[in-house]
């Protein structure tokens, strides 16, 4: 299974919050994406934490200047990949998150999520974890991708 990392930001973390950036990245080949959602492009896409955004560091003005459609983000989303298993480290945040963009666009993905658990073991999930807390966090999501590949190639190489 080729692995494919992902992260999500999103407007704050209630049941009506929705994703505002998206990032991904294979390991294996290097290829990746990272865009941000315009909230403007979903009717009913109002909701907004002050404190998310503090930790994330991008105003919904910025979102609707340079984030891009609902509907093109999912099309993106889905023509790259198509059939790849997205491993992540926030598995139910970002599965809520990706199922609400698609939902606003009304399609289905065309690839699967999964939590860390997938790839790694019990005891690496607990050195993933003390690893994890000791990163320094930007939380924008490609960073947060750069962060967990990091950390997951280190508890990995340590099995190896």
């Amino acid at each position: 299974m080729e692995v494919i990392f992902v992260d999500l930001e999103a407007s704050g973390l209630g049941a009506e919050s929705y994703p505002i950036e998206v990032a991904w990245k294979s390991p294996d080949s290097n290829a990746s994406d990272n865009f941000m959602i315009n909230p403007d492009s979903v009717e009913g896409w109002t909701y907004w934490d002050e404190f998310a955004e503090e930790l994330h560091g991008i105003d919904r003005e910025r979102l609707v200047d340079e984030g891009i459609d609902a509907l093109v983000a999912c099309l993106r989303l889905n023509s790259v990949l198509e059939g790849k298993t997205l491993i992540s480290d926030a598995f139910e945040f970002d599965s809520f998150w990706m199922r609400r963009l698609y939902e606003a666009a009304d399609m289905q993905p065309t690839f699967t999520m999964a939590g860390l658990d997938a790839v790694l073991s019990a005891e690496q999930l607990i050195q993933y974890r003390f690893i994890a807390r000791s990163q320094f966090r930007r939380h924008r999501a490609m960073q947060d991708v750069d962060d967990l590949m990091i950390a997951v190639r280190a508890v990995s190489e340590e099995e190896a």
